[in-house]
């Protein structure tokens, strides 16, 4: 037997909140390096024209509807993309959104519903694709995680404790799938510059800044692009047999300084 199940040429891969953003991102990249891609969000018109576009392009996409926290819908999804583009190789679970609040005055049926789309929908994901990649031992399972995981932000809802629970399944996941050829793998952003949460009124942005200013998480203004992330992504799923990329963090660079530390950058 060989030391590792080989690697197909043809890897097809699933983007969970690929309508925007993040998921979007990562779709375009993967199918521009040869990936077969199977969009899934709920605003499946978006997954639909990005997939239009990337076959233009002469990629290999297609769109199916998913709502990751239904277990239904994750399952139709699966089977969907996996009767149009063959098993599934690669999974990148990013579906999410934020609701900004404090804690103690998020509602707990809101703070539940950030739970289930960040945590329950990934652990819906897996449940439905793993036991394929264990049979065929191979497999990537990519997870977006935040840097709010390790190092919470105020008035962030349940956006951080939902991701710091993804990280601690990642960890469990490590163990149990040592020595079975499936990598499961956490790519963790700083901030990023995407849709999620730009719904938010001025009311409930201005404190939120104040308050992270006061607690240090603005030491500059630079924020990510998805593509970005997509590109650590990519790095992740294209490591070669024989290598675990488990956790890559992405931080925005900061402009270079003036030589004048008094003039502006």
């Amino acid at each position: 037997m060989p030391r590792f199940a080989p690697q197909p040429d043809r890897r097809p891969a699933l983007i969970a909140g690929a309508s925007s953003g993040i998921g979007a991102a990562t779709a375009e990249l993967l199918a521009e390096l040869g990936y077969p891609v199977a969009l899934g969000a709920r605003r499946v018109e978006q997954c639909a024209a990005l997939a239009e576009k990337i076959v233009a392009d002469g990629g290999e996409a297609v769109a199916h509807r998913l709502d990751v926290t239904d277990t239904d819908s994750v399952n139709a999804f699966v089977t969907a993309a996996e009767a149009d583009l063959g098993p599934t190789e690669i999974v990148v679970s990013g579906a999410g959104d934020v609701v900004f609040s404090l804690v103690h005055e998020m509602t707990p049926e809101d703070y539940a519903r950030q739970v289930d789309v960040h945590l329950l929908g990934v652990h819906r994901l897996l449940y439905r694709v793993l036991p394929g990649m264990l049979e065929r031992q191979r497999g990537d399972f990519v997870m977006i995680s935040s840097d709010t995981a390790p190092t919470p932000r105020p008035r962030m809802g349940a956006y951080p404790a939902a991701k710091a629970a993804v990280e601690v399944l990642a960890r469990q996941l490590w163990m149990e799938l040592e020595g079975t050829g499936v990598r499961a793998s956490l790519v963790r952003p700083g901030p990023t510059k995407t849709a999620m949460g730009t719904d938010a009124p001025s009311e409930v942005i201005e404190p939120l800044i104040n308050d992270w200013v006061t607690w240090g998480f603005a030491r500059h203004s630079e924020m990510l692009k998805p593509v970005n992330l997509a590109s650590a992504v990519a790095a992740v799923v294209s490591a070669p047999r024989g290598a675990h990329i488990q956790l890559t963090e992405v931080q925005p660079e900061a402009r270079v300084r003036s030589a004048d530390p008094g003039s502006p950058a």
